[in-house]
């Protein structure tokens, strides 16, 4: 077993697709592969503006050459393994360094936290995602959710509700945690609709009941049952009416996220009202956190309809 790091920005030059890809050269090969069927966590580093820090993790499936490049490496992801921090977890806190492996004999940092593609310690590895899937920053259920959801249900470390903290003292179970549907599906809401301000994307409210939490919802773009990922980018926050609406088809967006009402829609100018006055879906200012083109098209190519 063996933990990594890879070193992702959010300009890189490289052909990384996080969820899917990460493209590193041929100098890092034979420690690249030391990870693979095993988790690594994508570091985004301090000198990016506005840096998230560790972001994610993700399971490596398989090294593969790069067909595009020569002298260049693919790791592939697992499918459905990638997953963002509900939380990014930054380089150093009030401890000092989260990732400590970094610090050599005299306590400084060594040249290890250059490398883009690095070992990371079980420990280290634990403490990261301790922090980046922190209960304690999720928003609180509904009270549906709660009926549904009863402490100790959701196995993920640091997820169960009312647990003591979180200790990492047997790796493996992460991988056995993560692929849980029900998990997946808390961690997906909480990243999605905190990137959009808990704000519906459409009608640009933002409402929060009197328990703390807001009333929107996170919907994929791409559903799950079409091998639509948990990320980000295939995520929008929805008020519920307005998810229902466009799980149906009944709304859609273009690439430049204008609106689009379907003219299937028996009641087109209620729709309208709803909608918030630029006619534009509200946005995350993160451009890695905006829905993706890709995304988008499969849904009017699949789902809106036109």
């Amino acid at each position: 077993m063996a933990f990594g790091v890879f070193i992702h920005r959010s300009d890189s030059i490289y052909d990384d697709s996080p969820a899917e890809r990460y493209q590193f050269p041929a100098n890092y090969l034979s420690r690249a592969q030391k990870f693979i069927d095993d988790w690594i966590v994508y570091y985004e580093p301090s000198k990016v503006k506005n840096t998230r820090g560790y972001f994610a993790i993700a399971k490596v499936e398989k090294i593969i050459p790069d067909p595009t490049a020569q002298n260049m490496y693919l790791a592939l992801i697992e499918p459905g393994s990638y997953m963002d921090f509900v939380n990014p977890v930054s380089f150093k806190d009030e401890d000092g360094l989260v990732e400590r492996g970094l610090l050599n004999e005299q306590g400084k940092i060594s040249g290890r936290a250059q490398s883009a593609v690095r070992p990371v310690s079980p420990k280290d590895f634990g403490r990261i995602i301790e922090r980046g899937f922190d209960e304690q920053e999720l928003d609180l259920p509904r009270f549906d959710e709660q009926q549904e959801d009863q402490p100790g249900s959701l196995e993920l470390p640091g997820m169960a509700e009312g647990q003591t903290p979180f200790i990492f003292d047997q790796p493996r179970t992460i991988e056995e945690q993560t692929i849980k549907r029900k998990v997946r599906d808390r961690l997906f809401r909480s990243v999605v609709v905190k990137a959009y301000d808990k704000r519906c994307a459409i009608t640009g409210l933002q409402l929060i009941n009197g328990g703390g939490r807001a009333e929107v919802e996170a919907a994929h773009i791409k559903p799950v049952k079409d091998n639509g990922p948990d990320i980000i980018s295939n995520g929008i926050a929805l008020s519920g009416t307005v998810h229902w609406m466009f799980d149906r088809g009944l709304i859609g967006l273009r690439d430049d996220y204008e609106i689009l009402i379907s003219r299937h829609v028996n009641d087109p100018s209620s729709i309208q009202s709803l909608i918030n006055k630029t006619g534009k879906a509200i946005v995350p200012p993160r451009q890695s956190d905006r829905p993706h083109p890709t995304f988008l098209a499969w849904h009017r190519d699949n789902c809106f309809k036109a």
